[in-house]
């Protein structure tokens, strides 16, 4: 909000991110260039892409704008007080020209610079929540500082996910020095570290990306329970085209329940970027220069699973993948994509899932050539946009994400049923892992997964179900298969992984199939009718233990 050149920021409901996007529109006929912002407290426009961000009015609207419905949005007010700030939810008027003291929160007059804590999205082109930060600290002629916080250890990541993610960070400290901005690498828990820089910079605002996982969740709320009272606190959902807490305000049961809703918003959300501007208010302060080296050797994680080759960090490459895709594989996508032995799919994953490439910059570039495959870029819409915005939704509206007792009703008891049926192999974790089972097509995917840290789609869902078949229970085998994904897939620790392993072994957005042993009603898939889809020795080849030692 803007009055009297000051700005307004949203803070964070009481579970963190239950709030639109909070980035104000770019309204018509304002520019970002050259440190003019626009006006923060302008009203969306319609058909502009305005409503992305809905944010309370604090003035008069500007010329040929319009106030959107606010009636469904909530907002966060934090309160002073003894102890702990408490928050307090409010629903805005559906219509409102005016705002109250109470609802207005303010940068403080001795603020020195406005902060951009990036956690998911580790870019700076294409991220709403950076353009936000940015936004913000132009409108105020503040320096705009970015920080990432860099933990010794994270889920079962692995010394594969961590180099991945260190040199793409590397390419955004490059670039946010070209942009006049200091990037700062902080080691340690966000709690730990991220209040103590507030304080010492004189941040006067922070600004956080999203995610629907329990772990990021956790860090925003331990780091604004221990933030400043006076200094604001907002969070962007840069991974989303639709923010996830407006695709749905639940969650929901299948793909047919949410494509309408999302396919519904596309037009107000699916818009270019602003682009991101040389800032002109250079830090009063440079950041400290990154000891890279040391920060890698500082990591408490296992460096027996190798980094990959074929995969090259960063927004640069991730954009070369994204071009070659467009140029070379996007034509026969609808055709092949289920075939591991075709080179169909974007592989992008990698990008997507460590934020160094907007999955709205994919879906932006894809279309412009609908005219000429048109049912290429339907098949890869529907995947990149609604079947992992389906994720996002199970993971941020059920806590039991990644657990049987997030499965429906009817999975959870068809697999109490049959928990006790004979099964006809039983391996353990290290057999499985080491791909020494029976089924030579499932030792090909599982050595694809170890050796180049991804797997073909199409044999993800058969590697999960043949774990169930194989396994003492769903139990046992939900936990191994996300173990496996998350050590060595490098789009492991994501809402698509969850969600895939559950659908493969619980049913999640599937319903009920005919009843057989172990399975219950969970589909089945089988050796079978893989041969029936594609040419499974080829694939089997490829990917046995010989073929890989050469």
């Amino acid at each position: 909000m803007v009055e009297g050149g000051r700005n307004r920021f949203l803070i964070p409901a009481g579970r963190e991110g239950r709030h639109r996007r909070a980035l104000p529109p770019f309204p018509e006929g304002r520019c970002f260039a050259g440190g003019c912002a626009g006006d923060i407290g302008a009203a969306p426009v319609p058909g502009k892409g305005g409503g992305r961000y809905q944010m309370m009015e604090s003035r008069p609207r500007p010329h040929g704008t319009t106030l959107l419905s606010l009636s469904a949005r909530v907002v966060l007010r934090m309160r002073r007080g003894k102890g702990k700030r408490k928050a307090e939810a409010t629903k805005v008027p559906r219509v409102s020209r005016r705002r109250t003291e109470e609802e207005e929160t303010e940068l403080k007059e001795e603020v020195r610079c406005t902060l951009y804590w990036m956690s998911r999205a580790q870019r700076l082109q294409d991220n709403w929540a950076f353009l936000y930060a940015q936004r913000l600290a132009l409108k105020q002629e503040l320096p705009l500082h970015v920080c990432f916080c860099l933990v010794p250890k994270f889920l079962e990541a692995t010394i594969r996910h961590y180099g991945f993610m260190l040199r793409g960070l590397q390419e955004v400290a490059e670039e946010c020095a070209e942009l006049n901005i200091a990037f700062h690498l902080l080691r340690g828990y966000a709690k730990d570290v991220l209040p103590a820089f507030v304080v010492e910079h004189g941040v006067g605002g922070v600004v956080t990306d999203f995610s629907p996982l329990r772990l990021p969740r956790q860090w925003v709320q331990d780091v604004r329970e221990r933030l400043p009272e006076d200094v604001p606190f907002a969070q962007v959902d840069a991974h989303n085209i639709v923010p996830c807490w407006v695709a749905s305000t639940k969650q929901e049961y299948s793909a047919w329940n949410i494509r309408g809703k999302i396919h519904a918003q596309l037009p107000e959300f699916l818009t270019e970027f602003p682009p991101v501007v040389r800032h002109p208010y250079p830090p009063s302060c440079p950041a400290e220069p990154i000891a890279w080296e040391a920060c890698y050797s500082s990591l408490e994680v296992d460096r027996t699973v190798k980094e990959v080759e074929w995969a090259t960090p960063g927004t640069a490459a991730g954009l070369a993948v994204l071009q070659s895709f467009i140029a070379e594989r996007l034509k026969s996508f609808v055709f092949h994509r289920n075939d591991p032995n075709k080179a169909a799919l974007s592989n992008l994953s990698p990008w997507f899932h460590f934020g160094q490439v907007s999955t709205q910059r994919a879906i932006l570039e894809v279309q412009k050539h609908r005219h000429k495959y048109k049912e290429s870029v339907d098949a890869f819409v529907e995947e990149a946009v609604v079947r992992r915005e389906l994720a996002e939704n199970f993971c941020y509206y059920n806590e039991n994400y990644d657990s049987v007792q997030g499965a429906y009703a009817w999975a959870q008891t068809t697999l109490k049923l049959h928990a006790k049926d004979k099964r006809p192999f039983l391996y353990k974790l290290q057999e499985l892992e080491q791909g020494t089972t029976h089924d030579p097509l499932w030792n090909a995917a599982q050595l694809q997964m170890v050796q180049e840290g991804k797997m073909h789609g199409f044999l993800r869902m058969y590697w999960a179900k043949k774990i169930l078949e194989w396994t003492h229970s769903p139990e046992e085998a939900l936990q191994f298969a996300i173990y496996l994904n998350d050590r060595y897939e490098l789009d492991g620790r994501d809402p698509n992984g969850y969600v895939g392993c559950l659908w493969s072994i619980c049913g999640i957005h599937d319903h009920g199939w005919t009843e057989r042993a172990v399975f219950g009603k969970i589909r089945y898939m089988n050796y079978a009718g893989c041969k029936r889809k594609f040419d499974v020795r080829q694939f089997e080849h490829r990917y046995a233990p010989c073929a890989l030692s050469q």
